[in-house]
């Protein structure tokens, strides 16, 4: 197993670090992590070409209770969206650019990219 024997929050770092890593090896650049604002989180804020994507990651080491990214619900994405229009707001370099939602979803070892997840 990956992430072995950790803190929650661990497994969250460890977590977003492969997913980051996963997206610069597909081509991404990433430009934030974990942007906070009162409305909420972004784990990752990441440029593919002129796109401008944020990405909810999401990790289980069991489908026991189903897939990772069955839990970003629709309240999560909006609050998500949220988080973007505030990101878009302090970072008016990013305002031109077409955006879009993306889930990266670990199961144990195995990551799925949900590209346009949610709008």
């Amino acid at each position: 197993m990956l992430f072995g024997k950790k803190t929650t929050s661990d497994i969250g770092k460890s977590a977003e670090n492969l997913a980051a890593n996963y997206l610069i090896q597909h081509g991404l650049t990433i430009i934030d992590r974990n942007f906070s604002a009162k409305t909420g989180e972004i784990d990752l804020i990441a440029l593919d070409n002129q796109v401008l994507i944020f990405v909810e990651v999401k990790y289980r080491k069991s489908a026991l209770f189903g897939q990772p990214y069955e839990t970003v619900t629709r309240s999560k994405q909006q609050k998500i969206i949220r988080t973007a229009q505030t990101f878009l707001q302090k970072n008016t370099k990013h305002t031109k650019k077409a955006c879009r939602f993306d889930i990266i979803s670990i199961l144990n070892d195995d990551i799925t990219w949900l590209k346009h997840a949610f709008e």
